[in-house]
């Protein structure tokens, strides 16, 4: 299994260490043969503590959260014979904490996401999902969205807690992504150990990256730890505008995350390297005071993924469940 480890190309600066985050041809090349990549401590720990936190503090304001309240559709349950267990966060950067701005600000992300779908990249998703303490349901092989793949579209998923092979860890299938694949078929014959599958685990502050289209899942398990990872999706704005399913206004309001992002990035960590934001005239967004009123950009309409027929595909949305 390939990996990058952040700290090989910092040079010896201590932890004011500041280095290029853009993924090298290497690598790059490693992702698109094979549908993922892993990056070993990518995210500083003072940002993950951070993360951590919000990540706790989302939990239990999900928890505490009346059905009747607004908010409450963005926490997402799974019901169990015993009653029901979140398991989602959707929509983070409007949840009150502000390291998901600072995260999504960085260069750990940007550019990641610069060098995956070019100077127009557009955040398209945000979310965290999560395993219970002692509930580890099965995420069955599934494949994010499909699309023309005219170009790449990808999950960055941060580890905030450590992912073990016997804690029911991801388990991804290499080079699948090339087009839809038949998922009852490989169930049926191969069940989880289809041929060239791995097993991916991870510590906190690792970064998966992962094209939609690899198939990937997770087996049950049960008693193991608490596991939750923080999704952000990417896509080109040239891609989008192509091949849908949003229009223009949409990605002008998804692209205006980014400069509170930013800010968010800068205030927090004033001496260190700031991403610089490459966007072409055509779409640079207008801008507005109004931050509340930028964090939610809602989806009304999904790419499609692929599941097996026999499960549910609620609303055809393109979600990453795969923890």
């Amino acid at each position: 299994m390939t990996i990058y480890n952040a700290r090989d190309a910092a040079t010896a600066q201590g932890s004011t260490a500041q280095h290029d985050y853009h993924l090298s041809d290497e690598q790059i090349q490693f992702f698109d043969e094979n549908g993922y990549l892993i990056l070993r401590n990518w995210i500083p720990q003072d940002l993950l503590a951070r993360l951590q936190a919000a990540g706790q503090n989302w939990i239990e304001t999900g928890n505490r959260l009346s059905a009747d309240d607004p908010l409450h559709a963005d926490y997402v349950f799974a019901k169990r014979p015993y009653g029901k267990v979140m398991f989602r966060v959707n929509y983070v950067h409007n949840k009150g904490q502000a390291a998901s701005l600072e995260l999504l600000g960085s260069p750990y992300v940007l550019e990641v996401a610069e060098s995956l779908c070019g100077t127009n990249f557009v955040p398209t998703y945000e979310s965290m999902v999560f395993k219970q303490e002692g509930d580890g349901e099965a995420i069955r092989w599934h494949q994010d969205a499909v699309h023309p793949r005219k170009q790449r579209i990808f999950n960055y998923d941060l580890y905030l807690d450590r992912s073990r092979a016997d804690g029911g860890a991801l388990h991804v299938v290499p080079k699948s992504q090339s087009q839809r694949q038949d998922l009852c078929t490989i169930e049926k014959q191969w069940g989880w150990s289809p041929p060239g599958m791995i097993v991916v685990e991870m510590e906190p502050g690792d970064v998966l990256l992962h094209d939609v289209m690899v198939v990937h899942g997770s087996e049950q398990v049960e008693g193991k730890e608490l596991r939750r990872t923080i999704y952000y999706e990417f896509r080109a704005a040239e891609e989008i505008v192509e091949d849908g399913p949003w229009d223009r206004e949409w990605i002008e309001r998804r692209l205006r995350l980014i400069p509170p992002a930013l800010q968010h990035y800068r205030a927090t960590n004033p001496d260190k390297r700031q991403f610089q934001w490459q966007i072409t005239p055509e779409f640079k967004p207008a801008t507005t005071n109004d931050e509340a009123y930028e964090l939610k950009i809602a989806h009304t309409v999904h790419t499609g993924g692929s599941y097996c027929s026999s499960l549910p595909t609620p609303n055809d949305a393109t979600v990453p469940t795969d923890i």
